[in-house]
């Protein structure tokens, strides 16, 4: 499985950056500058949001082909989707990831029960994509009360980001529904408690949900630190770029010394 990539930056620290669903490899354009000179970013492009590739293979699949790439020890960053690959891609590959950072991140579904229905809710949405189009969904899809701090973002930034949704192929955002929802995503929570790695949680304070998943992540995570920023909601890296990127800043460039716990930072 091929995954175009994006790099931009020339810091010391290798960093894989995985973004949500609707996203893209550039996604993550704007923390050039302000990161750039921290990290040597690999922005993927995850499957399925082009085209619908015949290989693709499932979430699994994915997390091969994402694993192939770690030549050597590096930080992960991912967002909402990106985020539930990244903790997967840690439990999989530990000693090829040497930090976390999950943004608006879940580690799955915790009963068969739940995993089922939501694999029918996520076929649903799909088959609904394929019928009306990808104009129609996205224009659907950012009404959801999830994505209301970014429609306060300035009109253009709206705008810049609504492009880049709708670029996508109804077939290829389906699939990627399919095989990369959350009703595909294994339960990751049994695996916490073991995994051994610096990570850093953020959300948005008004995003109740995942804030709540996120204080639960902190208490199971033997080294968590976790973040949620004030007035805002389901992706702070876009709401909140600069509060986001001195956050990333100081968990990157901090050490490790002390004994494992979870600590809330906020």
């Amino acid at each position: 499985m091929t995954l175009p990539c994006r790099t931009w930056g020339d810091g010391p620290r290798r960093a894989l950056f995985l973004h949500g669903f609707t996203g893209s490899r550039f996604s993550f354009d704007h923390l050039a500058g302000p990161l750039g000179g921290l990290v040597s970013a690999e922005v993927v492009e995850l499957p399925g949001h082009h085209e619908a590739p015949a290989d693709f293979g499932g979430f699994s699949a994915v997390l091969d082909a994402l694993g192939a790439r770690l030549e050597q020890p590096v930080t992960v960053i991912g967002y909402s989707q990106g985020a539930r690959l990244a903790l997967a891609l840690a439990t999989r590959f530990p000693r090829m990831v040497e930090r976390l950072v999950l943004e608006s991140g879940s580690p799955g579904l915790r009963r068969r029960h739940d995993r089922v229905l939501r694999r029918r809710s996520d076929e649903a949405l799909a088959a609904m994509i394929e019928s009306e189009g990808v104009e129609a969904f996205i224009a659907s899809w950012e009404q959801l009360p999830l994505f209301a701090g970014l429609r306060a973002l300035p009109t253009a930034e709206q705008e810049r980001l609504r492009r880049r949704r709708v670029s996508h192929r109804a077939a290829g955002l389906a699939a990627a529904l399919r095989l990369m929802g959350q009703g595909a995503q294994p339960d990751l929570w049994p695996a916490l408690p073991t995994l051994r790695v610096p990570t850093l949680l953020l959300t948005g304070a008004a995003d109740l949900k995942y804030t709540r998943l996120a204080r639960r992540m902190a208490a199971e995570l033997p080294l968590a630190w976790r973040v949620a920023f004030p007035h805002v909601g389901h992706a702070p890296h876009l709401e909140a770029p600069e509060a986001y990127c001195a956050e990333v800043r100081a968990f990157l460039e901090a050490g490790w010394t002390h004994e494992p716990r979870a600590e809330e930072v906020r």
